[in-house]
């Protein structure tokens, strides 16, 4: 039975997040995996926002309760780390037992963005830190990450849309 693998990431807010899907999901069955995206084109999205917001959560629960493994885009989206949803999948699966895998196109360590955002801030708290382990992002992204964060290999960040380092991710996965 082919295992199936949750693709989470904040990719279905790009504008042609179909087709990226489908792409990622064609690329899941050459490595002998079922891709289920969280993309719904089939949404009533004329619903009120608390009825789709709601329907948008229940749909994506649903389809992490079906699938075995998940596989996250942690590429960093609207701020120095992951997307806040992607997070809250991973630790749903996490909670779950289920196995864990992700990729970041970006290769800029995490503490480089952070020191970079918080240079931006009108009024930064003084004495404030940042964690510098030398690690892509967070210590506990990283560390829900059993087999470790799919980096690009040669140091060199890609497009947020590529989908080369989620094939390395695959290859990773299928060993």
């Amino acid at each position: 039975m082919t295992r199936k693998a949750y693709l989470a990431g904040p990719d279905v807010f790009l504008p042609n997040a179909a087709a990226h899907a489908g792409a990622k999901i064609a690329l899941c069955a050459a490595y002998g995996l079922t891709g289920i995206a969280p993309f719904n084109p089939g949404l009533d999205l004329s619903l009120p926002p608390a009825e789709l917001w709601r329907r948008i959560f229940a749909d994506d629960l649903q389809m992490m309760r079906d699938c075995d493994i998940i596989i996250a885009n942690l590429t960093p989206f609207r701020s120095t780390s992951a997307d806040a949803g992607t997070l809250v999948e991973l630790g749903w699966f996490l909670g779950q037992a289920k196995p864990a895998y992700g990729y970041s196109n970006s290769a800029e360590g995490f503490a480089a963005r952070a020191r970079q955002q918080m240079a931006l801030l009108p009024d930064p708290l003084p004495g404030i830190t940042v964690e510098d382990f030398g690690l892509a992002d967070n210590l506990m992204i990283e560390g829900a990450l059993p087999g470790g964060l799919v980096l690009p290999p040669d140091g060199i960040s890609r497009p947020f849309e590529s989908l080369e380092i989620f094939e390395l991710c695959l290859k990773r996965i299928k060993g």
